[in-house]
């Protein structure tokens, strides 16, 4: 895509009253949650991560059937991850113009602000709760990743971190915007 065709496109898709920093953060939830996702494709793949043998995540039961269910679940957190740009973006106020018969019409602010209210407290609070226990459930685990496998996974997943409240910000700037721009 050419640079003029990217901007046409951004045009196309720019919705009024959504700032540069806006997008900035919808953009920066959105891939919040890749670390982590890359992590455990890489555990899907059989690249060993630091679990011992004892654990259901060790390198020996990947690749396998096992794998589906990871790669499951790393695309459903893409998906959601994805869902933070819709609420600065055209497709998050209207229904495509492709779907027969709705494409155009706009939705009601609540159809998109509850799910991602709801969301951003739901992933705060499972967040800060796994960040503060993390180091009981690894000391009770001895096949729980120790040294520069520790360090990799905590690297890995402490973007999530920042996923709930940036959501939330989101959420509260769709609603102010939808309220005073329809």
């Amino acid at each position: 895509m050419t640079p003029t065709a990217t901007s046409a496109s951004q045009a196309l898709d720019a919705v009024p009253g959504v700032s540069v920093r806006l997008r900035r953060l919808a953009t920066l939830a959105s891939l919040t949650v890749l670390p982590s996702c890359v992590w455990r494709l890489a555990i899907a793949a059989g690249i060993p991560m630091g679990w011992g043998p004892g654990s259901d995540l060790h390198h020996s039961y990947y690749p396998g059937r096992e794998s589906l269910v990871l790669v499951f679940v790393t695309l459903l957190q893409e998906g959601l991850g994805l869902l933070s740009l819709g609420l600065v973006r055209r497709w998050g106020e209207e229904l495509p113009r492709w779907i027969p018969r709705l494409g155009g019409r706009r939705f009601h602010p609540l159809v998109a602000v509850v799910p991602a209210a709801l969301g951003a407290l739901a992933l705060t609070a499972i967040t800060c709760l796994g960040a503060v226990t993390w180091n009981e459930v690894n000391a009770a685990n001895p096949d729980a990743p120790t040294g520069p496998a520790l360090w990799i996974f905590n690297l890995s997943y402490a973007p999530l971190l920042l996923w709930g409240p940036l959501l939330g910000v989101l959420a509260v700037a769709y609603w102010r915007r939808r309220r005073v721009h329809g």
